[in-house]
């Protein structure tokens, strides 16, 4: 092996555990100041999961400012977040088939948008900051209302709560909450006909 070929190996080397070096670093930090998180919710067979990353408010004003109003945000921190269903259900009334989404919102002051897109992307913003979302990809999009809380939730939540016939997903922070219906979507039975 001549050396020119040692060298151009020894600098591979070096720089691949460089970088190996900055990724272990950038991500240890990220994940630190917005952790990871997944939550679930199961009743008979249908299973709804949600993988997210939980920021910190850190005593920032958050909607309207940290997160604009009228802009696609990434539902968190980190990665975009993934939501997924086992069985196709209706969303605020409309269906979304079963399978793996990413969920992606537009906070309003009185409104959010809850959107899910089919496409799997490698992180939640690109380099510029730009959600990585493409609209092409949108599977369901559906508009809920916002509510102000009395209670200021300290770190980005997203949850499950049963009520009466519906199950929510919840999503929470500093004084805001959005409820987006879910509901199984029933396959209709047909009743066999009987001839007297």
């Amino acid at each position: 092996m001549n050396n020119n070929l040692k060298l151009l190996l020894k600098i591979l080397g070096i720089s691949l555990l460089v970088f190996a070096v900055i990724f272990f670093v950038v991500h240890y930090n990220t994940k630190a100041y917005s952790p990871e998180d997944n939550v679930s919710y199961t009743n008979d067979d249908l299973t709804l999961e949600v993988f997210y990353n939980r920021p910190y408010k850190k005593g920032r004003e958050i909607f309207g400012n940290l997160v604009p109003y009228d802009s696609i945000w990434r539902t968190g921190a980190n990665e975009a977040t993934v939501f997924k269903t086992n069985k196709d259900i209706l969303v605020d009334g409309s269906l979304l088939q079963k399978g793996e989404y990413t969920l992606w919102t537009i906070p309003k002051q009185d409104s959010w948008k809850i959107i899910f897109n089919n496409k799997m992307y490698p992180w939640g913003i690109d380099l510029k900051g730009n959600a990585y979302r493409d609209p092409e990809f949108d599977a369901l999009v559906v508009e809920v209302p916002a509510s102000n809380q009395n209670i200021s939730v300290d770190q980005f939540t997203i949850y499950f709560e049963e009520a009466n016939d519906l199950v929510f997903l919840a999503i929470s922070w500093d004084k805001t909450s959005v409820r987006v219906p879910i509901k199984i979507k029933e396959t209709p039975t047909i009743e066999a006909s009987s001839n007297n």
